[in-house]
């Protein structure tokens, strides 16, 4: 049991809650998978369920604890992302809107982009996003 491979599970179980990968798979399998959306409880099983197969190694204590350990850096691992993914929205706004100022005094009438009217898609995702809406509602 290394340390990049904990640190990978952790990172990628993290990763894929925070980014909404768990929730995606709800949708498609039309199924709530509440161990797994929840950043610790996910952490913790996947690094336990890896540690079980160097169990005789280690000791089934030691992968206990290094479960809840890792368990317990996920938590904040995610308020990291958290913070980084506020910061990141706070700066894309600042440019977004500088950006349009300048440009609107840089263009002219005719140099304007035309929106474009926003198409219905198909699929999975489509109907993901229209649930959404509607909950939201």
């Amino acid at each position: 049991m290394e340390f990049w491979d904990i640190a990978s599970i952790l990172f990628v179980c993290t990763a894929a809650n925070h980014l909404g990968l768990v929730t995606a798979v709800e949708t498609i399998i039309r199924h709530k998978l509440p161990v797994v959306n929840c950043i610790k409880c996910l952490t913790f099983w996947s690094v336990f369920v890896y540690g079980c197969g160097n169990a005789t190694t280690y000791g089934t204590m030691a992968v206990l604890a290094i479960s809840f350990l890792s368990a317990w850096a996920s938590i904040w691992l995610d308020l990291m992302m958290g913070v980084i993914d506020h910061i990141y929205i706070k700066v894309y706004e600042q440019i977004y809107t500088t950006a349009d100022e300048t440009d609107a005094d840089a263009l002219g009438a005719a140099d304007a982009v035309p929106d474009v009217p926003e198409e219905r898609g198909c699929g999975k995702a489509t109907a993901y996003r229209e649930r959404q809406k509607d909950n939201n509602r």
